[in-house]
């Protein structure tokens, strides 16, 4: 990569080379503006991703502004990868195959009812299955389970094809921010680790769960970032996957585990949430725990040889919703702590971050999102 020099001041640094990064450079350059994103190197939270893009399955009680978020997300999901794949060449490894939520036995039946019963409340396009109902769908699920609903709109993509794609599309240096720099209360660039200056008219804060690793002015209020630990494991059918037919088309998700096919022989299963601080040890108990929970929904799973075996950390904010949109700082843009919906997140942010950068205020359905609620909150 061309090495970081002065002289050369973009509109816009974006600090962080993962997929919401990447997003929002790609995004302001679509608006005209000039952007270089800044990637520290090594692979983030999306490298260990399963990529479920699962907003109605994901629905829970409490969090209808993230709910919300998904929603709109989710529906640029086929139009955001089909321009990227005209920009980049690459295609994001997008699927829309639908997800099954299962249940296991009465009391997980119980506690989906009730779930079942809320996403109807809003209106949410879902279906209730019986067993066997279930299983005509998804012929490897246990003969056990209890209960099932379908989300034929949720959907998955491939977070190490979509990074690929976007890292195609827009100008991307190695380098570690280490503080941003401010003039007479605003934002006028970025220094990195070994003292090189990058001056921009703008900055945006991507950096994943380094967030609070980056020096900011005294003006600047900080997001609290806190890492939260995630084991995944990466599966391959030893069979190939042509003429085979998949162990599933769709994503499985049970209470304590979930089950991403890729489309190609191979398999995401995870993940569990851990706060471990910044350990990213995998662990005997972790791997023993999702293999056993996944096991009891879909037998086959044993048969499937461990490709990869990981464990990530997630960005996480203390109310689970990103900070996304103009800080305190005027020329700041914040497109931080997206938790367990990074790749989800990924369209709706890099809008908003554009909007941001060209002075639009956010819209009253993202005002939850606002950076400025932690101003006066300790990092």
């Amino acid at each position: 990569m061309p090495p970081v020099a002065a002289a050369q001041s973009p509109d816009v640094a974006v600090v962080g080379g993962g997929p919401i990064g990447l997003a929002c450079a790609w995004r302001a350059a679509r608006r005209g503006l000039s952007a270089v994103v800044l990637d520290a190197g090594g692979p983030g939270a999306w490298h260990v991703a399963a990529g479920m893009l699962a907003p109605v399955a994901e629905a829970e009680f409490g969090e209808r502004a993230l709910l919300e978020l998904g929603l709109r997300s989710a529906a640029m999901f086929e139009a955001f990868c089909a321009e990227l794949a005209e920009a980049s060449g690459r295609d994001a490894g997008l699927r829309r195959s639908g997800t099954l939520v299962v249940a296991r036995d009465a009391d997980e039946a119980s506690s989906l009812e009730r779930l079942i019963a809320f996403r109807a409340s809003l209106g949410l396009e879902v279906t209730r299955l019986r067993p066997s109902q279930a299983r005509r769908l998804e012929p490897a699920l246990a003969p056990t389970v209890r209960l099932a609903l379908e989300v034929a709109g949720d959907h998955s993509i491939d977070p190490r094809r979509l990074v690929a794609a976007l890292g195609e599309a827009v100008e991307v240096r190695r380098g570690r921010v280490a503080r941003v720099l401010a003039e007479e209360g605003r934002a006028t660039g970025v220094e990195l680790d070994d003292g090189s200056v990058l001056a921009a008219g703008a900055v945006v804060l991507a950096p994943g769960v380094h967030a609070d690793r980056v020096g900011l002015p005294e003006e600047a209020a900080r997001v609290p970032v806190r890492p939260v630990k995630g084991q995944v494991l990466r599966l391959r059918d030893p069979r190939g996957h042509n003429p085979h037919p998949p162990l599933t088309n769709r994503t499985i998700r049970g209470e304590q585990a979930y089950l991403v096919p890729r489309g190609d022989g191979r398999y995401v299963l995870g993940a569990t949430m851990e706060e471990r601080g910044w350990d990213t040890a995998p662990t005997a108990g972790g791997v023993y725990e999702l293999i056993r929970d996944m096991s009891e929904l879909v037998p086959g799973v044993l048969e499937l040889e461990i490709d990869e075996l990981e464990a990530g950390l997630r960005p996480a904010t203390p109310d689970n919703l990103p900070a996304i949109g103009s800080g305190t700082l005027d020329g700041l843009v914040w497109a931080a702590g997206h938790h367990r919906n990074g790749i989800l997140l990924a369209p709706v942010t890099a809008e908003l971050v554009a909007g941001a950068l060209a002075g639009d205020p956010l819209p009253d359905w993202a005002r939850p999102s606002d950076p400025a609620r932690f101003a006066g909150v300790p990092a």
